[in-house]
């Protein structure tokens, strides 16, 4: 079972959340919060497997909930929710520590299937705005940083992973094996802690790796 922390300032919308979540057996909401300093309060006396938190709360936005939800309870997954998908408020909510980020316009499965993904550790991105993600993702910057711990090759290799390109696709390109690729992707998911594609390309997004 995991345990979920709602945000929410409309009161309608945490009710249809609430409802969604109640009706799956695997995630349980210990507490609610309709601003920000209540929601910071609530996920430091509940330490939640997720916070679910609207960018646009009073008191307290979003955004800078995420940095202090870090703080006061570091094993908390974050989960975002929001009604726009400006590229700004995304990256900002990545770079604040957001593990999930969805629309709420969502249909209510797509959302709990977010929380879920992020209870469980991995990264969920609505698919409305995974592409501003991956465009941000595969923007030009120089390789061989001294502070990466990917090789010049990995990181062209994941720059392309998060064009949308197969393995065959990236093996054509770079003129080496399906192997060698699939060897560098391994190396680029243990070096970043990650646990699929997605999941390395925000880790990657966060940390200025490419």
């Amino acid at each position: 079972m995991r345990t979920v922390v709602l945000v929410e300032d409309h009161e309608l919308t945490r009710a249809g959340l609430r409802t969604a979540l109640d009706a799956s057996p695997d995630l349980r909401v210990v507490a609610e919060a309709s601003d920000g300093p209540s929601g910071l309060e609530a996920i430091a006396a509940h330490h939640p497997d997720v916070a679910v938190i609207d960018i646009g709360l009073p008191g307290l936005d979003g955004i800078e909930l995420t940095r202090r939800a870090r703080l006061v309870s570091p094993q908390t997954r974050i989960a975002i929710l929001t009604v726009q998908d400006l590229e700004t408020e995304i990256l900002a909510a990545l770079a604040a520590g957001a593990d999930a980020y969805s629309l709420k316009t969502s249909p209510p499965d797509r959302i709990v299937a977010a929380i879920r993904t992020a209870a469980d550790g991995g990264a969920y991105f609505d698919p409305h705005i995974a592409h501003i993600v991956m465009g941000r993702i595969g923007s030009p910057r120089l390789t061989g940083d001294a502070d990466s711990p990917l090789t010049p090759r990995e990181t062209e290799i994941l720059r392309m992973i998060a064009d949308g390109r197969g393995n065959t696709e990236i093996a054509t390109a770079l003129y080496i094996g399906l192997g060698t690729v699939k060897g560098h992707i391994r190396d680029i998911l243990e070096k970043l802690a990650a646990a699929d594609r997605t999941q390395a390309a925000v880790v990657a997004l966060r940390r200025g790796l490419i």
